[in-house]
């Protein structure tokens, strides 16, 4: 097989065809290259390629392959992996954007971010930056700074956002493995209207130092892939606590829990339920069916209702407005012409609202997750639709839900929004046949520090052929 085809596999097969010496990670890392200038004037995930660095990077797997260390070499899990990751990643020598036009002015950091390190570490190769929402606030990635991203699958329609790059890339074909970041969706999101498998992990569980902010108390970073095995791979290698040095007081200081020695244990035993009320009622039937379909493969018959799920995604936007805001005051009030005109506006609406609606809305936060709790006391998994529907036109500002109009760019995120917002682990899965032409995904989640069984769930459909991340066709 040659390394533009074996680039077309999932991560797992690439690193099994480096370490055995099949294609050597130049090849590899080429094909990625020779794809993303192929494809990326339609799709634009890209913001920045870093070809020099990634070849560099790239040699030294394949020299380490041949040297002394090569047996120690071949441990690596990503080995010769090519890679990319949003652009409020930092990136060595490389201005960290977060989709805007006031960051470029910035010193580029001289360090990596600390799951950009991770992965490397773990025989990955960066080549890459992408495409986002400015300021991580949004679910298309439209942004009038840089372009929109193109979904792969339709040009013409949205990539999801605010990590819209990183889902569009591995949809495109040009690398298997991304970075995104989900403050309400936006990891699940692009996932789901991209149609490849996205992990938001636990609150806490992942590292964000390197990372630019957006609502620091509900900020999650974490990967998109092409199978539910990749997705394991990528988010054992970045567990763990930070050592010494700047860390983020976020994370948890919990040791790791490797969970892909788990994905062969299936779904036997696991008690699974299906979101109902809220969940049914804001999203379209081609998502409704999609959800019903993932259901009856598990057999999962058992309608659920989670409490205050309204109250909590409330509270998270007056949270995401207020914490979004007060980051970026100082330059709202010096150059708000430099903001895109729809983050600008939600922004400054965020600078005028009362600390006592901001205090409420962190009490209505912390008893939602209480309630939520109790929950999973009776349940191990619950499944929910990712978008209330599949991916709409570029452009488009409203579209319709059971009888309502609501605008494009707020509303992809109503049923994921209520589950960040708690720090809930979450497998989104991309399910074909629901929609006749695109993918939709479907939320599959678990209590907390249980990411185990939503890439148990994941890895199961998978092996019964109800989810796939095709690489697009780019007709």
């Amino acid at each position: 097989m040659s390394a533009s085809e074996l680039l077309r596999q999932d991560a797992s097969a690439m690193a099994a065809a480096v370490r055995g010496n099949a294609v050597g990670a130049v090849a590899l890392v080429q094909a990625s290259l020779d794809r993303i200038e192929a494809t990326d004037r339609r799709v634009n995930a890209f913001t920045a390629v870093l070809r020099e660095r990634a070849l560099r990077r790239a040699a030294q797997v394949d020299a380490s392959l041949a040297s002394a260390n090569g047996p120690r070499t071949r441990e690596l899990p990503l080995l010769g992996v090519p890679f990319a990751v949003k652009n409020l990643f930092d990136i060595a020598g490389l201005a960290t954007l977060a989709g805007s036009k006031i960051e470029r002015e910035h010193t580029p950091p001289r360090d990596d971010a600390a799951l950009v390190r991770r992965l490397e570490n773990a025989g990955a190769v960066l080549v890459g930056a992408l495409n986002m929402d400015e300021y991580a606030y949004g679910f298309t990635t439209e942004n009038s700074h840089v372009g929109p991203c193109h979904n792969p699958h339709d040009l013409t329609r949205i990539a999801g956002g605010s990590s819209g790059g990183s889902g569009a890339a591995v949809a495109a074909g040009q690398v298997p493995l991304t970075l995104g970041s989900d403050t309400n969706g936006s990891i699940r999101v692009p996932a789901s209207l991209c149609g490849v498998f996205g992990l938001k992990p636990t609150f806490g569980r992942l590292p964000r130092t390197g990372s630019f902010p957006f609502v620091s108390s509900l900020d999650h970073l974490g990967p998109f892939a092409r199978s539910a095995r990749d997705l394991a791979l990528a988010y054992d290698a970045m567990q763990g606590p930070e050592g010494r040095g700047p860390h983020d007081p976020g994370c948890a200081q919990r040791a790791a829990e490797p969970v892909g020695a788990a994905l062969a244990l299936g779904t036997q035993g696991l008690r699974i339920g299906v979101l109902g009320g809220y969940f049914r009622q804001h999203a379209q039937p081609e998502a409704l069916t999609a959800v019903d379909a993932v259901a009856q493969a598990l057999g999962a018959s058992r309608t659920v209702e989670l409490p205050m799920v309204e109250a909590g995604r409330a509270a998270a936007f007056l949270i995401t407005n207020s914490e979004g805001a007060a980051l970026h005051l100082p330059d709202l009030r010096r150059r708000a012409q430099d903001f895109e005109p729809l983050s600008r506006d939600r922004f400054l609406a965020g600078a005028l609202l009362p600390a006592a609606w901001v205090a409420r809305a962190q009490r209505v936060r912390r008893l939602y997750a209480e309630q939520a709790a109790r929950v999973f006391e009776q349940y191990d998994v619950l499944l929910a639709a990712a978008t209330p529907s599949a991916a709409t036109p570029i452009g488009a500002e409203f579209f319709e839900i059971n009888g309502h109009r609501l605008p494009v760019r707020p509303t992809m995120g109503l049923l994921t929004q209520p589950i960040s917002c708690i720090g809930l682990p979450v497998c989104a899965v991309p399910v074909w046949g629901a929609h006749p032409d695109l993918p939709i995904g479907v939320q599959v989640i678990a209590a907390p520090w249980r990411e185990d069984l939503v890439l148990r769930v994941a890895a199961a459909l998978e092996s019964a052929g109800l989810v796939h991340a095709p690489v697009a066709a780019l007709a």
